[in-house]
């Protein structure tokens, strides 16, 4: 992908909030040179007074030519750039864009392994272009998506992955509330823990592709948990969030 590092101008076609502090913008980037699910962007946002402040944000969207690009962008309250970008920028503003960065947080279509997704919050946006990517290729590899977050209502995409367990055979989502739960669920608030990913995951004998994103306490325990339980290590792939 050359030139991926350049600057662009990108301009906003469309906005929608996901929850109440996590909105979509869909871009649409001039020369866009395509993306693997799982790369991000840097986002630059300069000041009159010329101060300017930077900060990556995970692809969305599974690629199409011509398509567009859409960010999902957590806010966070002390955040320089999340709250502009979720509570000030409309339909018609432009941003600076520079992208596709990452090549070894990515997985390709070609990849015929079983695919475990293991999200904690925001992390499931760079996860969500893999289960987009692989229901337009159609692809066969089954996935399973593990997501924890605090409560029903901060939920990304979760109409949507209802539709996907629905309309695209093999891939299974698993729920883990924090905080608190729906009203007919069977368990408590909990963590992901060692029972969580033996029960909901790919037994370590199928060797799955393992992609895990969130918070760096999140990850580094998943990723603890995994290698307990077997899996390779050399096979998990992990992303962690910070900065706003």
């Amino acid at each position: 992908m050359r030139g991926r590092l350049n600057w662009r101008v990108a301009t906003i076609t469309d906005a929608r909030w996901e929850t109440s502090s996590a909105r979509t913008l869909v871009l649409d980037v001039p020369e866009w040179p395509g993306h693997l699910p799982g790369q991000h962007v840097d986002i630059r946002l300069t000041a009159e007074d010329g101060y300017s402040a930077q900060r990556s944000y995970s692809i969305a969207s599974a690629w199409q030519p011509g398509g567009t690009v859409e960010l999902t962008v957590q806010r966070l309250e002390d955040g320089e750039v999340s709250p502009y970008l979720c509570d000030v920028v409309t339909k018609g503003d432009q941003l600076e864009l520079r992208g596709p960065v990452g090549g070894w947080f990515v997985w390709r279509e070609k990849q015929p392994a079983p695919v475990l997704l293991v999200a904690g919050g925001s992390g499931v946006v760079p996860l969500m272009a893999m289960i987009r990517a692989r229901g337009l290729a159609r692809g066969r590899q089954p996935f399973r998506l593990i997501y924890s977050v605090r409560t029903p209502a901060d939920a990304c995409y979760a109409e949507e992955l209802q539709r996907r367990v629905r309309d695209d055979p093999g891939l299974d989502v698993r729920f883990v509330y924090t905080r608190k739960t729906p009203a007919d669920w069977p368990s408590p608030p909990k963590r992901i823990d060692v029972a969580t990913l033996n029960t909901y995951g790919w037994p370590p004998d199928f060797q799955p592709d393992c992609f895990v994103c969130g918070p760096t306490a999140f990850v580094e325990t998943a990723a603890d948990i995994l290698v307990a339980l077997g899996h390779d290590p050399k096979r998990i792939r992990t992303e962690r969030f910070g900065g706003a």
